[in-house]
């Protein structure tokens, strides 16, 4: 089984200091005993790593323990014991590790920087949110370590839900690392956004939709919002243009404007402009929403037996359970002699079937869920979250 990433980067970042070890006990004797202890700890070092990458954290904390009674000044081995303490939920004793290291005057600037880095990891894992911050703040400050400190203040706003400083950092982050952070700050102004409309504010809303949109063009969010702003001013046509071009803009996003786009058409009178769209996604959209949409009106306009043979067909090129639902539905209500008591039970199984899957998944971590989330619970990375399609997706 392969490691976990941040196992392999603490791998690469111990192999280093094992030569490192053994070169530096080597530097203090020449003589067979001193020589003995070399081998001993480089031994018990490799060993450790040997049993990191092989995810027994338990025995590799025990080899680095033993490495920290023979020489407890090394910097890096308590380093690296406080993570391995913190990644296993032992935070107390992560701390504890990490406020001693703080606390040695012997420490280089950078040493030091890099253990405060360590210990505001601690105390975020821990839920101290307020101590983590400040300890980040004073870093920034200083010069020390901001890329990383800035990182995670960012994190630390987006928990706390203080959209303002989440902007305010983001942009100093992007300034620091010259890397964009444009899709993040778009999310924040857009929670904004969101806030302002829960408080019944349209004019702030807007004011952070131009925002979003100022920082990513044609960002999608932004767009879905402007769509629901119209609405709520009575304006469909308007609606009807935000949601087409999320639409063009990330096809992926069609389960989540097809039913308000097609209710936009029903109130604007434009039956043949609904059908058109939905005719179009259905060859273009890999999934089943637009195409139990068309059903729908096919049977409307058509009857039930047209749209079971619209859905048969598309079943057969692309399998999915909630269609088969909705043919198991379709067919129920046809009452034309089937067997309606064995149609409902396999209605019901297959309803079961698909309320038992994910219909959404992460692309970073692959977390699974029933409904969209602009940002993923998982990994708290933005729009990541995607529909899954196939038979039990979308």
């Amino acid at each position: 089984m392969a490691p976990p990433v941040n196992e392999i980067g603490l791998f690469w970042l111990l192999l280093p200091l094992a030569a490192l070890v053994s070169w530096f006990l080597a530097r203090k004797g020449t003589d067979r005993r001193r020589g003995a202890q070399v081998d001993r700890l480089r031994s018990t070092y490799f060993r450790g790593l040997n049993y990191l990458l092989n995810e027994q954290q338990d025995k590799a904390i025990e080899v680095f323990l033993q490495i920290a009674e023979v020489d407890s000044d090394t910097v890096e081995t308590q380093l690296a014991l406080g993570n391995l303490f913190r990644r296993r939920g032992e935070v107390d004793r992560a701390i504890r590790v990490h406020q001693a290291l703080v606390s040695r005057p012997s420490l280089s600037s950078e040493q030091k920087t890099q253990a405060l880095l360590e210990l505001g990891e601690d105390y975020m894992r821990a839920g101290l949110l307020d101590r983590a911050e400040t300890l980040f703040a004073e870093l920034v400050g200083t010069g020390s370590g901001a890329p990383r400190a800035l990182a995670h203040l960012v994190a630390i706003y987006q928990q706390e839900r203080d959209w303002h400083k989440a902007i305010e950092h983001a942009r100093r982050l992007e300034q620091v690392t010259g890397d964009s952070r444009a899709r993040e700050i778009a999310q924040f102004h857009c929670e904004l956004a969101e806030q302002a409309l829960a408080r019944g504010d349209a004019g702030e809303a807007q004011r952070h939709i131009e925002e979003a949109f100022a920082t990513e063009p044609g960002a999608v969010r932004a767009l879905i919002l402007s769509a629901r702003i119209a609405l709520a001013a009575g304006d469909h046509q308007a609606a009807v243009r935000f949601y087409e071009q999320v639409v063009e803009r990330d096809i992926e996003f069609v389960p989540e404007v097809l039913k308000p786009l097609l209710a936009c058409y029903e109130t604007l009178g434009k039956p043949y402009q609904a059908e058109g769209i939905l005719r179009s996604l259905v060859e273009r959209y890999p999934g089943i929403s637009p195409v139990l949409e068309l059903s729908r009106l096919i049977e409307a306009r058509q009857g039930s037996e047209a749209a079971a043979r619209f859905l048969t067909t598309h079943l057969r090129r692309r399998p999915s359970v909630r269609g088969l639902g909705a043919l198991i539905e379709l067919e129920s209500r046809r009452g034309d002699g089937h067997d309606t008591p064995a149609l409902a039970l396999l209605g019901e199984l297959t309803r079961q079937l698909a309320e038992g899957h994910a219909i959404y998944r992460c692309t970073r971590c692959g977390f699974g869920a029933r409904s969209h989330h602009w940002q993923c619970p998982g990994c708290k990375s933005w729009g990541s979250v995607r529909p899954i399609h196939g038979a039990a997706g979308d």
